[in-house]
């Protein structure tokens, strides 16, 4: 804890030299709905000087007493100027119009602080709402997981696989987090869908590399996805009737704009059309998929905020067979100032995900059948400060426990009548985390951001601890479990800890153009068990033990930045290199379901990911986009496996190019196209094969894993918007969106598997599998009144 000391001490050296300064700060929020804008830059003229909003609109900047201008500039929004006198600590809250299509102009023409150049973050990237709604979807839905696929260093294993890749990460690497808190599972439907509502999403952050202290519990990245508050000035409805689902959205202010709230709603009906056509065993068929997402919160006075969020939603899947799975998630929010300097908000959250495969086997007396279910329940504290000491300093500093409850399976089997249950124990943990990091600008041209978090993790009991033995057993085989000891409820079984260092820093070198460079140390103590091609929805969270060691990760980052007219353009050249410990892998035949012993069936190796990526954007005009490529390894090193050399990971993808290209018209419609190139994914097949009895029986005779290729994807998405003049009974806005998914009709290959022939077991085949196999228009109808 020394280290902290030194660090907080260090920090507050500056507050002796302020003399007769004074604080501003406040909120900046939009004039049209209320909300705080996140990332807004605040700049004083005269001062040379700036600052931005935190993500809850917030701001403080101290300054010597004197008289300014400031310049409040936001992508989108016509930039707004004021004169103040600051002679004493002074709170002023601001909002700002979004800018018409004329105003834009000015815009691109005005001068502004450079922030993808100034700023401290790199390997980061946000993408609007209002972008991501008008960017080609598949089947007419907007979709986030889908709209971030398109940036550099993001990939997938194929169409329609669930989750995303950071950099080599693999899903379970990201923290998804939904005000806060994580989300396990963000696909619907086996991933053509995310979880994320459209309608009720603000604003969307992912973070690749320099991740900030305050973050922890996964070595890949976050992404930060935060819900609207509700429309502080007047009611709204917004929403829209698809294809696949409809969407409905109401929100509006309480409390004579003390506060606000908003609800929405999705549900899938391919279902209900499907109805009339399914006979037979298929007449019973479920598929369809729900969620509720809601949010309010209340201004109590000028110094106290309360949030409170919420997501619900579902997805059941199957006939006789099926399955059944879903997200919870609440959170509570207190924004408190304590004065002009220090900001605090502190947040509890409950998160959890749970899985239920069943079936009904049907017979006679309908008395077989067979149901297992498992989840990942969390509770949490997280308070976070930020203290902005002047211009130059900005502390934060915090912390986080966490405590998980896993329950890895309980079944329940139904023969004849008689119920028989089988089941694993549930597994405890607590993580616990404290951080400080300090944003410092030297000088005009050199920046530092650097602090350290220390994580604390504890395998407690109730609960069995298994013990290995290893004696005799070759590299990658499966251990013998020598004993199993029972722990008391509470009782330490297994404790980790983890010091882990982040730092970054920007060298201009000249108003337009800068050098940044990050590292960060990330340690990650829940894993997700799962040897198929694609993560699915039935995978097995589990928490590190005294045989699963804790995940560790290090990156080292080096980009350089370049804007061009006036943040009309940006452009950047990124290259990492990532070390990974303690990597998952499994035994040949592994047995991850219902398996007690389940820690006997892995392996642990190390992982290694380096690339780079490259990525120009547009932000202004009637045309804008970007186009991003990613060159990038991903490779994996387990003690047993593939002749104990490095191998190509199942996510690795030397080629991943994108490109995203928008039109605006100054009349009535819109036009946007996605285009995507990638190399494919590794795979393993047999070198040869044994037949015995006329069947069959692969083999590897060289123990090669991964060491061919599935061919490259490639598809081309296209959409177009008409505006209405109304929506609904002649108020608001409306709008058609005509999209196709698939334009050229590319059967992109999701895995290659070998497979006996049906005619002549002797004899095999290998098959290529898409998901996608043919174009898919769509049309939607959205409404905001």
């Amino acid at each position: 804890m020394k280290i902290i000391n030194y660090l907080i001490l260090f920090t507050l050296i500056p507050l002796s030299t302020l003399g007769q300064n004074s604080s501003l700060s406040g909120y900046i929020r939009d004039a049209e709905n209320g909300e705080g804008m996140i990332g807004l830059s605040l700049y004083v003229k005269e001062a040379k000087t700036g600052t931005q909003t935190n993500a809850y609109g917030f701001y403080s900047i101290t300054l010597p007493q004197g008289d300014y201008t400031l310049v409040l500039t936001y992508l989108g929004y016509e930039t707004l100027e004021r004169t103040i006198s600051l002679t004493e600590n002074q709170t002023l809250n601001l909002e700002m119009n979004a800018a018409s299509s004329a105003l834009e102009e000015v815009v691109v023409k005005a001068e502004r602080e450079d922030q993808n150049v100034k700023s401290l973050e790199m390997s980061v990237n946000k993408v609007d709402m209002k972008t991501i709604k008008k960017m080609p979807a598949f089947l007419g839905e907007v979709d986030v997981i889908r709209s971030i696929q398109f940036l550099p260093g993001v990939s997938t294993v194929g169409e329609g696989a669930s989750g995303f890749n950071v950099r080599g990460g693999g899903v379970d690497q990201n923290l998804v987090l939904l005000d806060e808190a994580p989300v396990y599972n963000s696909s619907h439907l086996f991933g053509f869908f995310s979880v994320f509502n459209p309608d009720a999403v603000k604003d969307v952050k992912l973070i690749k590399g320099g991740i900030p202290s305050n973050y922890g519990g996964r070595i890949s990245s976050i992404l930060d996805v935060r819900m609207k508050e509700g429309n502080s000035k007047k009611a709204e409805f917004t929403g829209g009737v698809g294809t696949i689902f409809s969407r409905f959205a109401y929100e509006r202010p309480i409390l004579k704009e003390k506060g606000s709230f908003i609800v929405a709603l999705r549900r899938s009906y391919i279902d209900v059309l499907a109805k009339p056509f399914l006979k037979g065993d298929l007449k019973d068929s479920k598929f369809y998929f729900y969620d509720f997402t809601a949010k309010g919160n209340l201004k109590i006075n000028d110094k106290n905020t309360v949030f409170l969020s919420g997501y619900l939603g579902r997805d059941v899947f199957g006939a006789d067979f099926g399955f059944n799975w879903g997200n919870t998630t609440t959170s509570l929010r207190w924004n408190h100032i304590f004065n002009e300097k220090l900001f605090m908000n502190a947040t509890v959250f409950y998160s959890n995900y749970d899985y239920l495969l069943d079936t009904d086997l049907k017979d006679e007396d309908n008395q077989d059948s067979f149901e297992w279910k498992s989840n990942i329940e969390n509770y949490s504290i997280k308070p976070d400060f930020q203290y902005f000491i002047n211009p130059k300093n900005t502390l934060s500093f915090g912390g986080q426990s966490i405590y998980y409850n896993f329950n890895p399976g309980q079944a329940t089997a139904v023969s004849g009548g008689q119920a028989v249950s089988i089941g694993l124990e549930n597994k405890y943990a607590i993580e616990s985390g404290l951080y400080v990091s300090l944003e410092q600008k030297v000088n005009d041209r050199l920046s530092f951001q650097y602090g350290i978090r220390y994580s604390d993790y504890r395998y407690i009991g109730s609960g069995s601890e298994i013990i290995l033995d290893e004696t005799g057993v070759e590299p990658g085989e499966r251990k013998n479990v020598a004993e199993i000891n029972s722990i008391p409820k509470g009782e330490l079984i297994q404790q980790y800890g983890n010091w882990e260092p982040r730092a970054s820093a920007n060298f201009s070198l000249n108003p337009k153009s800068s050098i940044k460079v990050s590292y960060n140390r990330l340690a990650q103590y829940i894993h997700l068990l799962s040897n198929t091609t694609a993560s699915s929805p039935l995978d097995v969270w589990t928490p590190s033990s005294n045989n699963i060691k804790p995940q560790i990760g290090d990156q080292v980052a080096l980009g350089y930045f370049q804007n061009f007219e006036n943040n009309t353009y940006e452009a950047s050249v990124e290259v990492y290199y990532k070390k990974l410990q303690n990597q998952i892998d499994y035994v040949r035949n592994a047995d991850l379901f219902l398996n007690n012993a389940v820690e006997a069936d892995l392996l642990s190796g190390r992982g290694r990911a380096y690339g780079a990526e490259f990525y120009v954007k547009k932000n202004k005009g009637k045309f804008n986009g970007w186009l991003s490529y990613t060159l990038a390894r991903t490779e994996r090193l387990v003690d047993g496996l593939n002749n104990n050399e490095w191998f190509p990971a199942r996510i690795d993808k030397l080629h991943n190019a994108s490109v995203v290209a928008i039109y605006d018209t100054e009349k009535k419609w819109n036009f946007a196209a996605t285009f995507n190139l990638s190399s494919g994914t590794p795979a393993s097949f047999p070198t040869s094969k044994f037949v015995w009895q006329d069947i069959a029986l692969p083999h590897n005779y060289s123990d090669a894993r991964n060491s061919y290729r599935i061919p490259a994807s490639h598809r081309l998405d296209l959409a177009a918007t008409k505006k209405n003049k109304h929506a609904l009974f002649k108020k608001g806005e409306s709008e058609w969106v005509f999209s196709i998914y698939n334009v050229y009709n590319r059967r992109n290959a999701f895995s290659v598997y070998v497979r006996q022939k049906e005619d002549n077991l002797a004899q095999t085949e290998a098959v290529r599998y898409s998901v996608f196999a043919s174009i898919l228009p769509a049309v939607t109808y959205n409404f905001k009144f």
